[in-house]
Order: C-alpha cells, then structure tokens, then sequence
C-alpha cells in the first residue's frame, strides 16, 4: 500500500478530494507539536519519562481545556472564524466524542490546513476532510499574531 492509499484509509475524508503530501514520515515529531510550529518533538501531556513534551505550568491531562491553555501559552487565543486572517495564524484542535483531544491542524497562509498525521506524514488539506471517526471534529479554532518584520538594516 502507498502512502497515499495508506492516509486515505485512515481518513477516508480524504478520498478524492485535494490534498498533498508535504513530508516524509517521521516519529520525531505530532500534530500538536507540528501545529505549535515545532518539529523537533513529541507534544502531549503524558509522562516526559515516556518522551513526551510539554509546556511547562500547563496541566498534564488530555482535556481540551488543557490544550486551550498549552496554545495559550504560545499566544493563541480562542476565535470563532475559520476565514484566513492577514497577520495571524491560526490553529483547530480536534476532540472525540468523549471531548477527549485526538489532533491540532493549522491553518496555511492561503486558507487551506497543514497536519502531521500521527507517525505518518504531514499532509496540506482542506480542515474538515481529515473530520471522522479518527480525529472527531474540531472543538477550539484559536488565533495568534505572526511575528512583524522588523527594520530592514541598510
């Protein structure tokens, strides 16, 4: 099976529609890290004798509340419009049924949605098509500045 076949099966969300594969695999690195904008990490609050990263002063508890507050703390703050923002980006955090967290996506420059699936690949895709029994739905969409290019030297 390719790869390609191989994330189609897990998302099936994603079948015939518009998305690509943007990276190799790699077990370095999670969704939730990857939508921090880390790829040097595990992010999940699980024992860090286990490998796992998390923000310090944040709870380790899988709860979506928990989450909410370890993007906090990169600055994100909750928003309620998916719409692509000029000078922020954005990130969804997806939960169960339970309202357990499952994944985080975050949202690319033109409006489309970048994720790092578990130990496979990071894909580019539209937010809703990886939405299923794997990941749930989202549950938070939350916003931060980016950072504004300073002086240029002369």
């Amino acid at each position: 099976m390719n790869s390609n076949d191989e994330i189609e099966s897990y998302f099936p969300g994603l079948r015939g529609k518009n998305w690509q594969l943007t990276s190799h695999r790699n077990t370095q690195y999670n969704c939730i890290a990857w939508a921090a904008c880390d790829s040097t990490q595990w992010w999940w609050p699980g024992d860090p004798a286990d490998g796992y990263h998390w923000p310090a002063g944040i709870d380790r508890i899988e709860t979506l509340e928990a989450f909410i507050a370890a993007y906090t703390l990169l600055g994100y703050e909750t928003c309620a419009d998916l719409a692509p923002e000029v000078g922020f980006e954005k990130v969804a955090i997806f939960v169960d049924a339970d309202g357990k967290p499952t994944h985080a996506a975050r949202q690319l420059n033109g409006g489309r949605w970048t994720s790092k699936l578990g130990n496979l690949e990071d894909i580019e895709h539209d937010l809703q098509d990886v939405c299923g029994d794997l990941y749930g739905t989202v549950a938070r969409i939350m916003k931060r500045a980016l950072p504004q290019p300073g002086p240029v030297a002369q």
